[in-house]
């Protein structure tokens, strides 16, 4: 979009809040945006600021058209642009950068629930709480739901009509007092379901019902005289109660609330995450948002806000921010704290983004020093012939024929400076009449990326083909005609000097013959020959075994073909004993096979 059509545009569009929608020339929404005036705001993506972001004028430039709709407040405008980016998730709004998998405890939606460990959340009713952003956290608090109620773990359905009609039997966790026998009735589904009860409490922080549940249970065996029980039961409250100290991380006064501060570095915002319910901590997370479009740090935090307690389920009335900002839910208590626990609170979170961000540029100063040898040959090699990318998908073309019989080509493929051997291909030659190298080249190079072309497969970075100028001429009539010159990068190597061709330069250029770029590209070259080599060999061994069968009365060329795989030469078949050639081709072509030998001799 043109600032012409823009300024063509400006007259109608209002000073009120609302939101604004860019759209490309298909009509597809690229990005949605929010104003307190509509007209100062889309006017900013169209002034003459020399230093306005790349991405903004990348915005602007994918950019057709410009629409816009009015609302009442900055908060309506807010709430409307949330459900329209939810909706149509344009490619340059802000979004959440997630590289990790978060894992979750479900509470299957099931008689008898089972409680376990999940990556995945399935719509079926079930409750899930999470995510927990360490996979170790979530084996704890599994390990203390274990430790603390018997509750099963098997996938039975346990229908009453089931239960009743006896089809299971106790398992071995029955007889180790991890389950207490549901599957053949030894357990009610009220006491069971009040033992999730208290998982859930604890899943959702509540710890006080949970210890208060547990000293009832105390209690009761105690006055039923029942000490072991009671005992078992003490043991299991020290566990729980020291799991909770270890939770318990800020002060428990506090009610649910969520924390968040934000930085930014090298054009990436950073964005911390505390959630504490009942005073623990419960989760904790750092995310990087990426934005496209030059959002300020105070719109980015807006969102990931949103986002976050989306994503953890959190309904913490109460926010602590570093400063005001624009919510969806004015309900939200923001407070900014400024000394005092939720001050620290605050200085926690921002001291884990510090720390984050030194850990992110150290993960990616040592994936740089750890570069592999393969990243290291093809680096060279890009720089060796002046290319744009890095060739992680090189192929070679070769022919072979000898005085003019079975021409035919060979294509390998190498990824990553590997031999990809699923990919190589063979070509008979099909349109050339004789010994025609360069018109073979022609074709074969024009088989193989029309093919990948018509399948919408991608095409190599680097093609090199076995020969000199002319042969690399003859490929790039092949490479003219579909197009793609400007896709790949084309070279031809001359066996005699290991001379380098590129199409159009009478110049070759010459690399040091110690580079390992060089060795790649004569390991791809030789690769090439030995396979064309070899397919040539079987096909004149396979035409002069398989014309010297067909010439026996009875015999055609499946029954042939056949005897060629198994006895591989006319000398091995003549030794065979005919039951081994009636394995092969039964016994009426076998006796056909042996008359006409009898005959030769």
């Amino acid at each position: 979009m043109t600032k012409k059509d823009f300024q063509e545009l400006l007259p109608s569009i209002p000073k009120q809040p609302g939101i604004y929608k860019f759209k490309d020339v298909e009509g597809t929404i690229i990005y949605i945006g929010k104003a307190k005036n509509l007209r100062n705001r889309t006017t900013s993506y169209f002034n003459n600021d020399k230093n306005k972001a790349f991405k903004t004028r990348t915005l602007v430039k994918n950019a057709a058209s410009l629409e816009y709709t009015v609302v009442e407040t900055e908060h309506d405008a807010l709430l409307l642009e949330n459900n329209l980016i939810k909706k149509f998730q344009p490619r340059y709004n802000v979004m959440l950068k997630d590289a990790k998998s978060y894992t979750y405890i479900c509470i299957k939606n099931e008689r008898f629930p089972r409680v376990f460990f999940t990556r995945k959340v399935i719509k079926d009713g079930s409750q899930y709480f999470g995510p927990y952003t360490s996979k170790h956290r979530t084996k704890i608090i599994l390990d203390i739901i274990k430790k603390l109620f018997p509750l099963r773990t098997c996938s039975l359905n346990l229908e009453q009509k089931h239960i009743d009609a006896g089809k299971y039997k106790v398992c071995l966790e029955y007889h180790i007092k991890n389950c207490l026998g549901p599957c053949v009735g030894y357990e009610s589904e009220e006491t069971y379901n009040e033992r999730i009860d208290q998982v859930i409490n604890i899943l959702k922080g509540k710890f006080k019902p949970v210890k208060d549940y547990m000293n009832a249970q105390m209690a009761i065996h105690a006055e039923n005289l029942d000490f072991e029980k009671a005992q078992a039961l003490k043991d299991k409250l020290y566990a729980f109660e020291d799991y909770q100290s270890k939770s318990m991380v800020v002060n428990p006064k506090f009610e649910d609330l969520d924390v968040f501060a934000i930085k930014e570095d090298n054009a990436t915002f950073y964005v911390a995450f505390l959630k504490i319910v009942n005073g623990a901590m419960l989760n904790t997370d750092v995310v990087e948002v990426v934005s496209k479009a030059d959002e300020s740090e105070g719109e980015v935090l807006s969102y990931t806000i949103g986002k976050l307690r989306e994503r953890f389920n959190s309904i913490a009335p109460e926010v602590l921010v570093p400063y005001e900002v624009l919510l969806a839910d004015q309900n939200i208590k923001q407070v900014i704290p400024k000394i005092g626990d939720k001050k620290k609170l605050l200085d926690l979170a921002e001291k884990n983004l510090k720390y984050y961000i030194l850990q992110a540029k150290k993960e990616a100063l040592n994936k740089t020093k750890k570069q592999t040898s393969a990243e290291r040959i093809l680096t060279t090699l890009r720089d060796d012939l002046n290319m744009d990318r890095i060739p992680l998908h090189i192929e070679c073309f070769d022919n072979s024929n000898i005085q003019g019989t079975n021409p035919v080509a060979s294509c390998v493929v190498f990824k990553n400076a590997k031999p990809s051997k699923a990919d190589y291909r063979k070509f008979k030659i099909k349109t050339v009449i004789g010994s025609n190298d360069f018109a073979s080249m022609t074709e074969v190079v024009w088989r193989r990326y029309h093919r990948l072309i018509s399948e919408k497969q991608s095409l190599p970075q680097l093609i090199i083909i076995d020969g000199g100028k002319g042969q690399l001429s003859a490929s790039m009539i092949a490479i003219d005609d579909l197009g793609i010159r400007d896709k790949v990068t084309v070279i031809g190597i001359a066996k005699r000097l290991e001379e380098i061709y590129f199409p159009e330069d009478s110049i070759p250029i010459y690399i040091n013959k110690k580079s390992e770029s060089l060795k790649l590209i004569q390991q791809l070259r030789n690769e090439a020959h030995r396979f064309a080599i070899n397919f040539h060999r079987d096909l004149r061994s396979k035409h002069a075994f398989g014309s010297g069968l067909t010439d026996i009365p009875g015999i055609g060329e499946k029954t042939a073909e056949k005897l060629l795989k198994s006895f591989k030469s006319i000398k091995r078949l003549m030794e065979a004993e005919q039951s081994e050639v009636e394995a092969v081709i039964g016994k009426s072509a076998a006796a056909k096979v042996f008359e006409y030998f009898e005959g030769q001799d």
